[in-house]
């Protein structure tokens, strides 16, 4: 990818700028039997995300970081140092993010590494003031692809929906997306509606729905009624609501028979394949849907790495799904964490070590589970609200006799359409 023009860089620095941020009590710990250490022969680090909350939850992704620190410190550490998570519930709350943040500068972490929060701008701030690198955020806000501490290792909700609308453009002449009403889900019928432009299809109705209902029976009616006015009958229905997007097919299958011409879509993170099988597999809901996701299916011997840890050390543990995109966000982002480590060698392992490393642009391999990966000033995307992102690619699949199925080889790069994007 080409550099940036000096005008995107300065809004890149008013961007990072940004100071937002409280101190109310979060649920943030350590590893279970541990305590934070200076010891020079730790390295300590915190992974966070929303659990227990009305809206959507990623309990194992710190789950999954709790498993990686036991896994690679049985197996000679990283870099011949012992490896210390630190997790924090952010609970879906700005303030709450905030001061997850503030407890990792407290705790004088090297890294914050393979974490989920919708709040970009309140915890990117106080990370920044403290130098501390974000590496391999699941990619839920738009300030993660514009902080210059910030490393993402997948294409977040944008590449997922830019895809999403790239794939239903050969099938769909009409698409509602059903998204929730939130400041996250507020740019997301713009990316979706870019991918259909590359068909010429018109811009996605756009459905805005209360992120944590219990039952979307009114939504879905009126998501079926206005995709069945397409011509010809070419009307399709995507649904982007985190863990609520299975409440609201679950509504949507109650009412699909009176409108069985309609298609249905969402992305990787709302949907996977226990989701599927949980759901009644072939005749689950989702028969049918398309998918969108970052990385290779679960069954991709690609994971076996990941498998074999979690079958060592968290074996019954029932927060970490292998299949599912946030515990492999953190799987690789750990990944990435322990390559760039091993690099410093004997020197020290800082916020500011890592930093440099990650900045000079060697790329940094996941195994086959992304393209190399590089965050160099000369490496930064083309996308001029997006700069960090140095991986656009996705992966097109369908549900089909119950199990996802890609429906185009390889991973495909949607960095053209989400330059077009408004």
């Amino acid at each position: 990818m080409t550099g940036r023009r000096p005008t995107t860089f300065k809004n890149l620095l008013r961007l990072a700028a940004l100071a937002t941020g409280a101190a109310l009590v979060a649920g943030c710990g350590l590893v279970p039997g541990s305590t934070a250490s200076a010891d020079d022969d730790t390295v300590t680090v915190m992974t966070w995300a929303p659990e227990g909350t009305a809206a959507t939850n990623m309990p194992g992704m710190p789950a999954m970081a709790q498993a990686y620190a036991r896994w690679v410190n049985a197996h000679g550490g990283v870099g011949g140092r012992r490896l210390k998570v630190l997790t924090c519930n952010d609970q879906n709350d700005s303030v709450v993010a905030a001061k997850c943040a503030r407890s990792a500068v407290d705790q004088h972490v090297v890294a914050v590494v393979g974490s989920y929060s919708q709040h970009g701008r309140a915890f990117l701030s106080p990370l920044e003031s403290a130098g501390i690198p974000y590496i391999g955020g699941y990619g839920v806000s738009d300030a993660e692809f514009a902080s210059p501490l910030s490393y993402p290792v997948n294409g977040g909700q944008a590449a997922l929906l830019a895809g999403t609308g790239e794939q239903l453009a050969a099938d769909c002449r009409r698409t509602v997306l059903v998204r929730p009403d939130t400041i996250t889900g507020d740019g997301l019928a713009a990316l979706l509606s870019t991918g259909l432009a590359r068909r010429d299809r018109p811009a996605a109705h756009d459905l805005r729905v209360v992120e944590d209902a219990t039952d979307y029976g009114a939504e879905a009616r009126e998501a079926l009624a206005t995709a069945s006015d397409a011509p010809r009958g070419e009307g399709c229905v995507a649904a982007a609501l985190g863990d609520r997007t299975d409440t609201f097919f679950d509504s949507f299958r109650r009412l699909r028979a009176s409108y069985p011409a309609v298609r249905t879509a969402t992305v990787l993170g709302s949907v996977d394949q226990s989701v599927i099988n949980r759901t009644g597999g072939a005749r689950s809901p989702y028969e049918g849907a398309y998918v969108t996701g970052w990385y290779p299916a679960a069954d991709d011997p690609r994971w076996r790495a990941m498998r074999r840890a979690v079958d060592e050390q968290a074996f019954g543990d029932n927060r970490i799904d292998p299949a599912d995109a946030g515990v492999q966000t953190t799987w690789i982002a750990y990944t990435v964490l322990k390559q760039v480590i091993e690099r410093l060698g004997d020197g020290e392992v800082s916020p500011r070590a890592l930093r440099m490393t990650l900045d000079k642009g060697a790329p940094v391999t996941t195994g086959g589970l992304t393209p190399p990966l590089r965050w160099s000033y000369t490496h930064l995307s083309t996308v001029s609200d997006l700069p960090r992102l140095v991986n656009a690619r996705v992966t097109f699949q369908q549900v089909r006799q119950g199990r996802l199925v890609a429906t185009r080889k390889g991973l495909i790069d949607v960095t053209g359409t989400l330059s077009k994007t408004p």
